[in-house]
């Protein structure tokens, strides 16, 4: 920062009165009290200590502050980007096991302090395997990022999306009762269901069963997690023996 020539307007500090308003305490024809002629000081100096070495220091030192300035506005970012890097999936655009767990908790609390119950989804994909073992891993990894891709679509800014482990998803629907997130809850599987992804030109879909456990006061978030999980388990059975019968 350059330090201009010194002058007596401007933002300066200023202190006393002039020799001759000092002298005589009179006022001029006109009545008006005498202009007074002040000392200027610049970051507390007064004008008398402006030495060319003081302002060389001077600048020196105000360089240094804006450059911590702007270093400790870039550690700032940095930890904001570590931190959201630390709460993502590893591959796809939503929230790790961890940070999901996290929203279930606020979930948890939300309904604890305000009698405000919200509710879980836990989805698992149908028919993942066999997309891995017949068109390969890069397919999978196509058919976790579509399915990421409808969820985050199709929620509010207020739900939250994870990724539990390996074709296993997660929905934190907020201030949603039991029914509510029963009739989302088969909205998304429906939309997974119906909308196909291409991979090396070819369209391929998925399936999924859900499980759904309200978030209501007293429970906690591993114990909603294993609740919703065994309720996804039993309506995929159920599936499975449907099918069964089907075929037979």
């Amino acid at each position: 920062m350059r330090i201009g020539p010194l002058n007596t307007g401007g933002n300066v500090a200023r202190t006393g009165k002039s020799d001759g308003a000092r002298k005589t305490g009179s006022t001029s024809a006109a009545g008006d009290t005498a202009a007074p002629r002040d000392a200027a000081s610049i970051m507390g100096v007064p004008e008398a200590e402006l030495t060319p070495n003081v302002q060389r220091a001077l600048l020196s030192l105000m360089g240094e502050v804006d450059q911590l300035r702007k270093e400790t506005e870039r550690l700032r970012g940095r930890v904001r980007e570590l931190e959201s890097l630390a709460d993502h999936d590893a591959l796809l655009p939503v929230l790790n096991r961890r940070a999901f767990l996290r929203e279930v908790s606020k979930a948890l609390a939300l309904a604890e302090r305000h009698n405000a119950p919200s509710a879980l989804v836990y989805l698992d994909l149908n028919g993942f395997k066999t997309i891995n073992d017949t068109h390969g891993h890069a397919a999978g990894d196509a058919a976790l990022h579509h399915v990421a891709g409808l969820l985050t679509a199709h929620i509010r800014e207020t739900d939250a999306v994870g990724r539990l482990g390996g074709d296993e998803f997660g929905v934190v629907l907020t201030l949603t009762g039991r029914d509510g997130a029963e009739a989302k809850a088969q909205e998304l599987v429906e939309i997974i269901e119906t909308t196909p992804f291409t991979h090396k030109d070819e369209s391929l879909t998925v399936g999924a069963a859900w499980g759904c456990q309200p978030l209501t006061a007293g429970h906690k978030a591993e114990e909603a997690m294993a609740q919703a999980d065994a309720a996804m388990y039993a309506r995929k059975q159920a599936q499975k023996t449907a099918t069964t019968r089907k075929q037979a």
